[in-house]
């Protein structure tokens, strides 16, 4: 008897020892800009690793550039938001052979600036003629982003000098074009596709006739280095997992903008309306 008790608290101490690398294994982290779309897919990646795989999953929200290099150096396992060719590119580049791009999510991204119809202009180079209209400002986002860099390089290709870029965030960019479709007011504010608003209210992309904003992209995953020999199962998830289409994302992304919206709420919900696709991303 004593022997069995003996041989059963030792079975017990080596299970409580090895029990938090056992869970550990079941922890991934993903990180994410705080983007509508990248909210969108973040939370519905989220959601499947949790609701399907059981996994405990962290999403964490920084800069583009902590996103990137958090994945190059393995802090955290992957993201599903990198905008490429263009808008990431300089990331890419710098941090190539430490990830690994396991392809898009979805297609048809574009990056732009844009305008209500009901504004009677149709490229960046018309902008100065019209500058007190638009009260000399071009609503953008957080400093940090591809878009906001581009829309600089904008700014000095165009010689808009009588404008001024306006940083912000996704939210304050969407305020202030709310705001002045309210009132009937012209406004021009840096865009990206796939985006709610788009959705939302009657827009038109500024021609760009310099290239200077890009042309179509996509948004693609990246995880880390090791993630397939790590996390199998989570490899493979992340591997399949893609929008149907643009609409889809845009759909997620507009639910999100409703009063008192959870974003992983509404993921689950969609992962419980879409079982087919679902069962692709989990390879059944």
């Amino acid at each position: 008897m004593r022997f069995t008790l003996k041989v059963f608290l030792t079975a017990m101490a080596v299970l409580l020892i090895s029990a938090p690398s056992a869970f550990a294994a079941k922890k991934v982290t993903l990180a994410y800009v705080e983007w509508d779309c990248a909210v969108a897919s973040t939370n519905v990646a989220r959601a499947v690793l949790q609701e399907k795989l059981g996994y405990d999953v962290e999403i964490l929200p920084v800069a583009a550039a902590a996103m990137w290099q958090a994945v190059a150096t393995g802090d955290v396992d992957g993201m599903v938001t990198a905008w490429l060719p263009e808008t990431h590119k300089n990331y890419a580049d710098r941090l190539k052979g430490k990830f690994e791009n396991l392809g898009p999510i979805v297609g048809g991204a574009k990056l732009g600036w844009a305008v209500p119809k009901y504004v009677d202009i149709d490229s960046i180079a018309d902008l100065n003629k019209h500058a007190d209209k638009f009260d000399g400002r071009v609503y953008g986002i957080d400093p940090g982003a591809g878009l906001m860099q581009l829309s600089e390089k904008a700014m000095e290709e165009y010689k808009l000098s009588k404008f001024e870029l306006m940083e912000g965030s996704g939210a304050t960019m969407t305020a202030a074009l709310a705001d002045a479709i309210k009132n009937k007011q012209w406004v021009v504010v840096t865009a990206w596709s796939p985006h709610w608003m788009f959705g939302r209210w009657e827009l038109k992309y500024l021609d760009d006739s310099k290239g200077i904003l890009g042309g179509e992209e996509h948004i693609d995953t990246i995880v880390r280095k090791g993630l397939k020999q790590d996390m199998p199962e989570v490899h493979a998830f992340m591997d399949r997992f893609q929008w149907a289409s643009p609409d889809q994302l845009q759909m997620v992304m507009a639910w999100n903008q409703e009063p008192g919206a959870d974003p992983y709420k509404n993921a689950v919900r969609f992962i419980n309306e879409n079982p087919k696709l679902v069962n692709e991303w989990l390879g059944k």
